[in-house]
């Protein structure tokens, strides 16, 4: 893949921007800054832009019925009405340790909103959890003993799920799905790299079945195949891209956003675009 051109969409600073949302019904592109607690649009042909602060961290969100939003906060997850702010609890997760939040969470396949906690702690035992949240409420924990749970997409055909850990061993691993019961077996490990990539952060699926993921530690966004090997990269002008989604009426635009460079001046923060060879997988909706 040849290096296309990058453009700021957004020429602004973050603190931790992440989980960009591409909602086709209202041609928006969403996204949050999550210690602020604040959810972003853009409406990307107008450039009207609009914010919410639900005044907690919010660690990911998702699209839900209705024109809701599925939103992770610290240890909970609610759906959030964009009109009148209202939110109802769709349930509640007790952290193992003090300072721990909910972090990377995408709905899947399966109508049901998947998120994994994070464990900045360091200690040597990390205690982040991956979940998976279905709209009756029901919390299944799908894996445990992660640092900082990240990277959740799925392949086109909803039978793949993959999943990142976003410190020390920075691996990728995919699962075998079941999207009509939301079940994830046989975790496989796909990948392990040190730096020269990139840490895995946030990431998502094109239609070819490659898995894009953001390298925030090294300026640029991978494309990985099915079997994990590191097919190439897209430098950005961001000094810490953090997830790409696609997005834009044909899903090929590919939109990446950042966390604070800590640098002076403009030119290294905000969100960026660039144009992909194939469309990306359509966004889910969570099913309530």
């Amino acid at each position: 893949m040849a290096q296309p051109q990058v453009d700021f969409v957004v020429a602004e600073r973050f603190a931790v921007g992440e989980s960009p949302v591409w909602d086709a019904d209202n041609g928006q592109l969403l996204w949050c800054d999550i210690p602020e607690g604040a959810i972003h649009t853009l409406h990307v042909a107008s450039g009207r832009r609009s914010h919410w602060k639900l005044r907690e961290p919010v660690g990911s969100f998702g699209l839900a019925q209705g024109g809701r939003l599925v939103v992770a906060l610290r240890d909970e997850v609610v759906l959030f009405d964009r009109d009148s702010g209202d939110r109802e609890l769709v349930a509640r997760v007790r952290h193992a340790k003090p300072g721990m939040r909910l972090n990377d969470g995408k709905v899947g396949p399966d109508g049901a909103f998947w998120a994994g906690s994070m464990d900045a702690s360091g200690d040597g035992a990390p205690a982040g959890v991956l979940y998976r949240f279905a709209p009756d409420g029901d919390v299944r924990v799908i894996r445990e003993g992660v640092a900082i749970s990240n990277g959740l997409a799925w392949n086109a055909e909803g039978t793949r799920l993959y999943h990142s850990d976003s410190r020390g061993d920075y691996w990728l691993d995919t699962w075998d799905f079941d999207p009509s019961s939301g079940d994830a077996t046989n975790p496989r490990r796909l990948s392990e790299h040190d730096d020269s990539y990139g840490r895995f952060d946030g990431g998502a699926c094109d239609m070819a079945g490659n898995y894009w993921s953001a390298g925030p530690s090294a300026g640029q966004v991978n494309r990985f195949s099915t079997d994990g090997k590191w097919l190439d990269a897209v430098k950005v002008p961001l000094a810490h891209p953090t997830m790409p989604c696609f997005g834009g009426p044909d899903l090929q635009t590919v939109f990446v956003t950042s966390l604070d460079s800590g640098t002076a001046g403009p030119g290294r923060d905000g969100i960026v675009s660039f144009r992909a060879e194939v469309p990306g997988v359509p966004v889910a909706k969570f099913a309530r």
